[in-house]
């Protein structure tokens, strides 16, 4: 054990210093109080910082102080605990603080997880909307209401709320994509419609589709094509053909979910939007050009043969008056009509008077009334 060092102070260095003082104290006539010990060279703790180190060089024990959290924490500094190998070695191992009941953190760290555990996975709020699905061990157990709900923890059984009351709607197609459906006379029609759909029943929803919306999906494609195959291309331009194709996608749609079990309710089928494919939109305006032009000049021959029907109407109504009348006065009604005959076709012609004597035996009214005009015309006009 020679030359090595005694963690409990004192080593070789430190007995020849204590044989130099024992000899300098014989000579000197002094010598250490036996009731007295040397407490500065007794042994230290070799776990405290420094503690491996001798007493050597006559130097002091540094004072003791009492470790608090602040000094452990610091001592860890700021990349985490150090660990010591042993005697002499920089910092202290990291221990908390003892609990105020004097015992360990542990038990308590270990209740404190085990309660959070618990609560989270045993108590589960399902809102007014929403359902749960609980499973034991991933096999349908029961199907939780609204409200505070308890369960058995997590992993004997799981729990999975959905929205059911929530009115969930899906777009085809996405993206924007082209989905020409071919109509009842032949044509291509670039249709996109939304279908509007919420869950009627949460355990078959969740266990008899793979996949929910994907099929939702593929059976709204299959009813809109036999739906627009029953009409024309007008009736899916026109309002009340969209909404005859809607209500009949509809009840397709449903009747088609149900026979698969789905626990779906389809709320409705709204078309965004019914257009030419693409690739003949021109065509299709000019065709849309032409038929409007048609329409016009039909309603025009329409309005003019109405003009007509009312025109002769009015005239066989006024005839039905005067034969009434002329069956009550021959005479008198047929002079009447006379008159009246005259006055219409005379009002149109040039008029001459010729009068018996020798005043005027030709008088031109027409002529003198149209030089009057033109005398007339220039003085105006200066």
């Amino acid at each position: 054990m020679a030359g090595k060092r005694s963690p409990w102070g004192g080593g070789p260095k430190d007995e020849g210093d204590r044989d130099g003082e024992r000899d300098s104290g014989s000579e000197g006539g002094a010598t250490p109080s036996a009731d007295k010990p040397d407490r500065s060279r007794g042994p230290r703790n070799p776990w405290l910082p420094g503690g491996g180190g001798g007493g050597g060089g006559g130097g002091e024990e540094p004072p003791r102080r009492s470790a608090n959290i602040e000094d452990i924490f610091r001592k860890r500094g700021p990349e985490g605990p150090r660990r010591t190998g042993g005697p002499g070695g920089a910092g202290g191992n990291f221990r908390l603080p003892p609990s105020p009941v004097g015992r360990s953190w542990f038990p308590l760290l270990v209740a404190g997880i085990a309660a959070l555990w618990l609560a989270t996975t045993m108590i589960h709020q399902v809102g007014p909307k929403e359902e749960g699905i609980v499973t034991t061990f991933g096999k349908y157990s029961r199907t939780l209401t609204p409200g505070l709900n308890f369960t058995l923890p997590w992993p004997f059984q799981n729990v999975d709320i959905e929205p059911v009351s929530t009115i969930r709607s899906l777009t085809i197609p996405s993206g924007g994509e082209e989905k020409l459906v071919l109509t009842g006379d032949q044509n291509l029609v670039n249709l996109s419609y939304i279908v509007r759909w919420n869950i009627k029943d949460l355990k078959l929803f969740k266990f008899q589709l793979a996949q929910p919306e994907q099929t939702i999906s593929e059976v709204a494609e299959a009813a809109m094509r036999a739906s627009v195959a029953e009409r024309t291309l007008d009736d899916t331009f026109s309002g009340a053909g969209r909404a005859d194709i809607e209500e009949r996608v509809r009840v397709r749609m449903q009747a088609v979910l149900d026979a698969y079990r789905s626990g779906i309710a389809v709320q409705g089928v709204d078309i965004a939007k019914t257009d030419p494919p693409e690739r003949v939109v021109e065509a299709f305006k000019d065709v849309s050009a032409a038929e409007q032009d048609a329409d016009a000049d039909v309603n025009r021959a329409r309005a003019f043969a109405q003009q007509l029907l009312a025109q002769a109407q009015g005239e066989a109504t006024a005839f039905d008056k005067v034969y009434a009348q002329y069956r009550l006065a021959p005479e008198v009604t047929k002079r009447r009509m006379y008159y009246e005959t005259m006055e219409r076709i005379l009002a149109q012609t040039d008029k001459t008077i010729v009068e018996n004597g020798n005043v005027t035996p030709y008088l031109p009214l027409p002529e003198l009334k149209r030089r009057q005009q033109a005398d007339s015309a220039p003085a105006g006009g200066q």
